[in-house]
């Protein structure tokens, strides 16, 4: 074969080839091809950008904006973009039944009327890249949900679904977004009310929100989210009028009030005015919203923005603090020693206190009890007077600080307060209160100052010891004796001071309680009348063979309520233990001698008396 014969067939092949591909790929295969014929439009959703419905004399022309869509004609206004992607949607999946063609319908004069094709009163015009010529509708068909179709400039007639007829013969107001606002909840960062009492303004700042007017404080963040919510889901009730023409039918040439939303970096805001309620409908308020330029009307609920007063929205919170920025709580009180409890890693510690280890959960509960205690009242909104609420010579202040181990370009190393509480004369029940970093005065349960330990001790681990008992080479208990014992080769219990037989199982109660022995409360610095000089029970013991590793713990009088006071060498203070522990350390350490038999009755002693003659 020549060369040149080869290099046609060649070029042959991969014209065919790229035929193939670049041609036969891009036709529908036969099942779409089978679709696409059942289809009355072809059509891609996302070109269509304009849509003109004639229903009857009404004509609604309706126009993408970006994303959204809206009313043209005949009023402006934003549309219902459910509803028109609902329309579209069916469009796309718009099928047809049958084609009667031009030809068919030649020799009948009356076809097109008969159809009611010649002059519909109802036409759909699309807009947009490779819109099709404008659809026209007719009668209802014969067979249920069928009815007559053609596009303007053909004479062949569908009978087509009547999806798209019952999206499209609907007023024009049918078209318009019921949803007052596209504003979501979450884009709203400032917001302005006008009541009758006055103006009130709030800000976001980060994910708080702040009163910024007529005073400043923190916000219920839930209180102003919901408010802000209120109107951003509001629902249109009624479409009443375009707000260009008299507004005093509706009380809206003189407000009684409202509320303006501001997006981030947007000065002017969405601004909804609240007027009268109607005659007739006494459940709806008038409303003028000034983005749509529209009196509409809402629920009657949204009038509850007007008694809104600022102390409704405040944060009823005592105090908001992060908990990941806190590494130290200092505790003063008048007379008392200082108490500094500091973080160290995922522990706490007394600080101040040979940086014993703090008590966990007590630590935890004071956090969780700051983080929820509630103003019950707002005493006064101007700090100025001091003395009068005992603020001036607090009897407890709480100081929050984080803590810098060394020095970063940011902050210098060491302490760095970020709230102090402080909490003065104490009232009907109430304490007052105030932060120093907010000009204001506040009231709280008092029940609060007992449930913040003011005293160092208290604020000790509850772990007592931490051995097990086995570790437990000696033990001696001493009431009014002292007995002791200690641990032979074969794990067997010795006298070193006592005699008799040794009970193992009230030595193994004894130990286990003493092992891991946990104090009920750290009271506080041992007094008198813990009975501690002269204690009831003293047990002392080693936990190393050499007996090196001595532990003392005295127990002395109870407190009244099923507890005894206690004291532990090496820890400062005292504390209560509970009655069951106090019984474990009461048991003795011997056996009980069995009680000895009563003699057996004889004869003689258990005959009845004779009575004398």
């Amino acid at each position: 074969m020549k060369l040149k014969t080869t290099l046609i067939l060649l070029a042959v092949v991969v014209a065919v080839a790229l035929f193939i591909k670049f041609g036969e790929s891009k036709r529908p295969n036969t099942e779409e091809a089978l679709r696409q014929s059942h289809q009355v439009l072809q059509i891609e959703s996302d070109q269509i950008d304009g849509i003109q419905i004639q229903n009857g004399d009404e004509r609604t022309v309706l126009r993408r904006n970006g994303a959204k869509w809206r009313l043209e004609t005949p009023i402006k206004d934003q549309a219902d973009n459910a509803a028109v992607a609902g329309l579209i949607s069916d469009l796309a999946d718009w099928t047809k039944e049958r084609t009667i063609t031009a030809k068919e319908m030649a020799g009948d004069k009356a076809g097109m009327t008969e159809f009611g094709l010649t002059k519909p009163k109802l036409r759909l015009k699309l807009f947009g890249k490779n819109a099709p010529p404008e659809i026209l509708f007719g009668k209802e068909g014969a067979l249920e949900g069928r009815m007559y179709v053609r596009f303007e400039n053909s004479r062949d007639v569908f009978i087509a679904a009547q999806s798209v007829r019952n999206d499209i013969a609907r007023k024009a107001e049918d078209f318009r977004d019921r949803k007052l606002t596209e504003l979501t909840t979450a884009q709203v960062a400032r917001l302005a009310l006008k009541t009758p009492a006055g103006e009130m303004e709030l800000e976001k700042k980060a994910d708080h929100w702040e009163i910024v007017k007529p005073l400043r404080a923190r916000a219920d963040d839930q209180k102003v989210n919901d408010l802000v919510a209120q109107f951003t889901t509001a629902r249109i009730m009624q479409f009443v009028a375009s707000d260009d023409g008299d507004l005093h039918p509706y009380g809206l040439a003189e407000p009684r009030g409202a509320i303006t939303l501001f997006p981030a970096d947007d000065k002017q805001g969405a601004m909804l005015q609240i007027g009268s309620a109607p005659a007739k409908m006494k459940d709806q308020i008038y409303v003028r919203f000034a983005p749509r330029h529209a009196v509409y009307t809402l629920a009657q609920k949204v009038e509850d923005v007007l008694a809104l007063r600022p102390d409704d929205l405040r944060d009823r919170h005592l105090i908001r603090f992060d908990d990941d920025m806190l590494d130290r709580v200092t505790i003063e009180a008048p007379g008392k020693t200082k108490t500094v409890l500091a973080r160290n890693g995922e522990k706490w510690t007394i600080a101040n206190h040979r940086n014993q280890a703090a008590a966990e959960g007590e630590v935890h509960r004071l956090l969780e009890i700051l983080h929820s205690t509630l103003v019950t009242k707002f005493v006064s909104s101007v700090a100025s007077d001091l003395a009068k609420y005992g603020l001036d010579h607090p009897q407890l202040q709480v100081t929050l600080s984080s803590f810098a181990s060394e020095n970063t370009a940011e902050t210098k190393a060491g302490e760095r307060p970020f709230a102090t509480i402080v909490f003065g004369k104490e009232e009907n029940g109430n304490v007052y209160a105030r932060l120093d970093d907010e000009p204001f005065i506040v009231a709280v349960k008092s029940e609060l100052l007992g449930q913040i330990f003011a005293n160092p001790v208290q604020w000790h681990e509850v772990a007592i010891f931490h051995f097990k008992p086995e570790q437990v080479h000696r033990l001696a208990v001493t009431t009014d004796q002292e007995r002791s014992i200690t641990r032979g080769p074969n794990e067997e219990w010795k006298w070193v001071t006592g005699s008799g037989e040794i009970n193992p199982v009230n030595v193994r109660s004894m130990l286990n309680t003493l092992a891991s022995l946990r104090a009920v409360q750290w009271i506080g610095p041992t007094i008198p009348a813990h009975g501690l000089e002269k204690p009831q029970i003293t047990i002392t013991f080693t936990t190393s063979p050499d007996d090196k590793a001595v532990h003392k713990l005295a127990l002395g009088a109870s407190n009244g309520n099923s507890m005894w006071f206690a004291h532990v060498d090496g820890r400062d203070g005292t504390f209560l233990v509970s009655n069951p522990d106090m019984n474990a350390f009461r048991l003795p350490l011997t056996k009980l001698a069995p009680p000895s038999p009563s003699p057996s009755p004889t004869a003689e002693t258990s005959a009845a008396p004779v009575p004398s003659p």
